[in-house]
């Protein structure tokens, strides 16, 4: 049975709605560069939910790919050039959901033409190239997001807010562990170096660097090592590295120990496998996993241990944003409120939460994740 995209209605169309926001402004087009897996279950959804906000074109580099997003989603614009979308009329935003090696050309062209830009993560190939994108974003005065969709859990959201009202206190320690079953399954762009730069550092521990350094603050050095594993996936050569672990000194002089790796075998993938953090500081510590999106565990110096801690209602949904968290898996739907604060930044004019400039900062660490693992050697992080 072939597999539909989800239509992209105007807002009022989309099960997951309450009532509308009272403000109305005039219908932002929006255009998807790349129609693979992340923009059917993550960018369509939450563009859904958005106000006069309007899928009106699509741009995929694969021909067949292209024809069976429009033929689902009945949008009839489309091309395999995205020079040719980014620069339309009707377009006012565009999403990124590309092979990390167009991530740079695609944004360019787009701030060139006066677009608003979400980019999936990691932003760009290196860090150069990152930074060169957030200045010309910045300089050309659009809205700029980078997509670390899981800053938009709950429980994400709600550890923020606790650790900077001070119930961390003096931060001590930062771990992350994400650990999934991927097999030997082909990953097709991923496993290719000249297209993604990075394997499991820049696909999975990417979001955990960016938790670390929101949570913390900015990473002051590392030491880091890098393996495959898997030499062969899918009957095609893969060269990039399958697990990751990093050591690492934050500026507040806490330590930090993340991990990440395709092949910890029976864990399953995805929502359902291991997604780990945990802060231990001079008041308590907490505990985060995504799949417990509504609950973190919570214990205080001196105290017993660990207890569940519920995540209040007014974190369950982002400010403003009309989903039901009732409707739909709920370690699921909490993705489409990244497409909300994307439109509502550029409705009211405002920074996009997470920016180019957190993309930049979580390249900064992937560049120096690298460096390090080449070398066996602690790698220190740019200042800026």
């Amino acid at each position: 049975m072939r597999r539909q995209l989800p239509a992209v209605p105007a807002c009022g169309a989309s099960v997951l709605l309450r009532q509308q926001p009272p403000h109305l402004m005039n219908t932002i087009g929006v255009a998807i560069v790349g129609c693979g897996g992340i923009s059917l279950q993550n960018h369509l959804p939450g563009l859904a939910l958005c106000a006069n906000t309007r899928v009106v074109a699509l741009c995929d580099t694969n021909p067949a790919t292209l024809e069976k997003a429009s033929r689902d989603t009945g949008i009839g614009v489309t091309s395999t050039k995205f020079e040719e979308i980014v620069t339309r009329d009707d377009v006012h935003a565009v999403i990124i959901a590309t092979p990390n090696v167009s991530h740079a050309p695609i944004a360019h062209a787009a701030i060139d033409a006066g677009k608003h830009v979400l980019c999936e993560k990691p932003l760009a190939m290196n860090y150069p190239e990152a930074q060169v994108m957030a200045e010309s974003a910045e300089a050309a005065g659009i809205r700029h997001m980078t997509a670390f969709t899981y800053r938009f859990v709950p429980a994400m959201r709600y550890l923020g807010h606790l650790i900077a009202q001070g119930d961390l206190g003096h931060a001590y320690h930062y771990r992350s562990c994400r650990l999934q079953d991927w097999g030997t399954r082909n990953l097709g762009w991923r496993q290719v170096k000249a297209l993604a730069a990075t394997g499991e550092l820049g696909d999975m521990l990417s979001h955990r660097i960016d938790f670390a350094q929101h949570l913390i603050g900015p990473m002051k050095r590392l030491v880091a090592n890098a393996k495959r594993l898997v030499d062969v996936r899918g009957g095609q050569p893969s060269d990039l590295e399958d697990w990751v672990a990093i050591l690492a000194e934050f500026h507040t002089g806490a330590t930090g120990v993340l991990e990440s790796s395709k092949l910890a075998s029976g864990r399953n993938e995805s929502a359902r496998s291991l997604d780990y953090v945990e802060l231990n500081g001079s008041e308590g510590t907490f505990e985060f996993t995504t799949g417990k999106w509504n609950e973190l565990q919570h214990g205080k110096l001196g105290g017993p241990g660990l207890t569940p801690l519920p995540v209040p209602r007014e974190f369950w949904v982002w400010p403003g944003c009309p989903r039901d968290p009732s409707i739909g898996d709920p370690l699921i739907t909490f993705r489409y409120d990244q497409a909300f604060e994307f439109i509502d930044a550029i409705r009211n004019q405002r920074p996009c939460v997470p920016s180019f400039q957190d993309g930049v900062r979580t390249q900064a660490v992937i560049d120096a994740t690298m460096v390090s693992a080449g070398t066996h050697a602690w790698v220190e992080l740019p200042n800026d």
